[in-house]
């Protein structure tokens, strides 16, 4: 916008002279346009005439500066509420010192299941408070709050069994992203986030001893079971899921028809002869220092945490490694580590909560302060041990566990496989479990077949 105005302003001598004035604001130019005339000397004008053009010319710019001013501030304002909602977005990942939170899990999870063609349905199943006084040994607070556990439960075909998969320690049922749509051909599959895990409540931890830790998961998943309205299924676990499947098996056997143990952690204890080197390796002053981290529950993911914004840095490291340079068996597509390593990082940088348990399970060695040999004579389900070749957990324990068992029992090896076998050697697990589960299944398949060992696995 452009003003003019005159002002009449004489001197004693000169002529017209017009002195145009840019002033930006609102980037409008304002120009005022100022006028000397000997023919209007100010000394014979009138008083009343000047004050009146004075008075005049000092309105109508107020009008002026005030109409511009007025464009100024609200363009002023748009641009400051944009950056608010700017600030917003970003504020999150680049203020938090741990960008992550239970709505980006659950994010991470959807973008890495949406690689799989077998549709899902997503939900937090609600497995109750447990106030005090209260028999649920999960939470020990005042709080009535309610808690969920994290489920994915996968299309099938009508009269297929159902399949429960749990995972490990530091993991999460995303972990099994490779084997959903293969598993869900012949199973109703269904895996969960451990209580304190993944997307599932991570109530504050509050066991004191491994009988409570224990009660944390097994009557958990029981709650959960609960309210899924589940009897006789198949109960796969992996490492720690393996070690609580079976703790859960022997308590409530009655729900459970077959029970798939991958890799699993608990067989051992620290009073075996094998665990001689322990004893060694502590006397050492890295041992001691090892042994007191261990003995104060400072777990791998307090390390990604303290990382703060370089955590995921860290996860990248460790997930390109070990599915992709040093993996044992097929390697990630870019896609897959990708999703993983987003997927990984939010699981473990979460609040602190199931990974507490460490200490009260295990100790320094990952020996079970309960080992479930002990209890190997009491078994009630029938059994399949799952390991791959190259698993650092030591599938002697399954075998030892089996002489004191009742139960049929099968061990089964897959080669091109760590300790992550199902991610390593996909095809090779999937065998292994159909061949596992192959009085389940029904008959429509060739029964022959079925009781034939796939090519490449080894019973032990």
């Amino acid at each position: 916008m452009t003003s003019s105005m005159t002002l009449c302003c004489g001197h004693q001598t000169g002529s017209i002279y017009k002195y145009p004035l840019r002033l930006d604001i609102a980037a409008k130019p304002l120009v005022f346009v100022f006028v000397t005339n000997s023919e209007f000397n100010c000394n014979k004008l009138n008083k009343k005439i000047r004050d009146s053009l004075i008075s005049g010319f000092r309105s109508r710019m107020a009008e002026e500066i005030s109409k511009s001013a007025g464009d100024s501030s609200a363009a002023t304002a748009a641009a400051t509420n944009a950056a608010k909602s700017k600030w917003k977005i970003l504020r999150p990942n680049s203020l938090r010192w741990i960008p992550t939170s239970t709505d980006k899990t659950i994010a991470a999870e959807k973008r890495l299941l949406s690689i799989l063609k077998t549709p899902y349905v997503q939900e937090q199943v609600n497995i109750g408070s447990g106030p005090p006084g209260s028999k649920v040994r999960w939470f020990r607070s005042s709080s009535n709050e309610s808690r969920y556990i994290n489920t994915v439960t996968f299309d099938a075909k009508e009269g297929s069994p159902t399949l429960v998969m749990v995972h490990g320690y530091g993991a999460s049922q995303g972990f099994f992203f490779r084997n959903f749509d293969a598993l869900a051909s012949r199973f109703r599959v269904i895996a969960i986030d451990q209580l304190g895990w993944g997307g599932s409540s991570r109530p504050d931890f509050t066991c004191k001893s491994t009988e409570e830790t224990e009660a944390w998961f097994i009557d958990s998943f029981e709650e959960w079971r609960k309210s899924k309205n589940l009897s006789n299924f198949i109960l796969l676990g992996h490492s720690f899921g393996g070690y609580v499947a079976a703790k859960y098996a022997l308590k409530h056997p009655e729900h459970v028809q077959h029970l798939v143990l991958v890799g699993s952690a608990g067989f051992t204890a620290e009073s075996d002869p094998k665990s001689e080197w322990l004893t060694k390796f502590r006397a050492t002053w890295k041992g001691a220092v090892l042994n007191h981290l261990w003995e104060s529950n400072f777990t791998p993911q307090k390390l990604v945490r303290g990382l703060g914004p370089w955590g995921p840095g860290l996860v990248n490291r460790y997930t390109s490694a070990r599915f992709g340079a040093h993996s044992e068996g097929t390697e990630l597509t870019d896609e897959e580590s990708i999703l993983l390593t987003d997927y990984v990082y939010h699981t473990l940088a979460a609040k602190a909560s199931g990974e507490l348990c460490l200490k009260y399970i295990f100790s320094f060695g990952a020996f079970a302060r309960k080992p479930l040999l002990q209890s190997a004579s009491e078994w009630k389900v029938p059994t399949t041990f799952i390991y791959g070749m190259n698993d650092w957990m030591n599938y002697q324990g399954a075998v030892e566990a089996r002489k004191h068992m009742k139960v049929p029992c099968e061990i089964i090896r897959v080669p091109q496989g760590g300790h992550f076998v199902f991610i390593d050697n996909p095809s090779g697990f999937h065998s292994a479990v159909l061949y596992a589960c192959r009085k389940h299944l029904s008959q429509d398949q060739d029964s022959s077949h079925q009781e034939q060992l796939p090519d490449g696995l080894r019973l032990v």
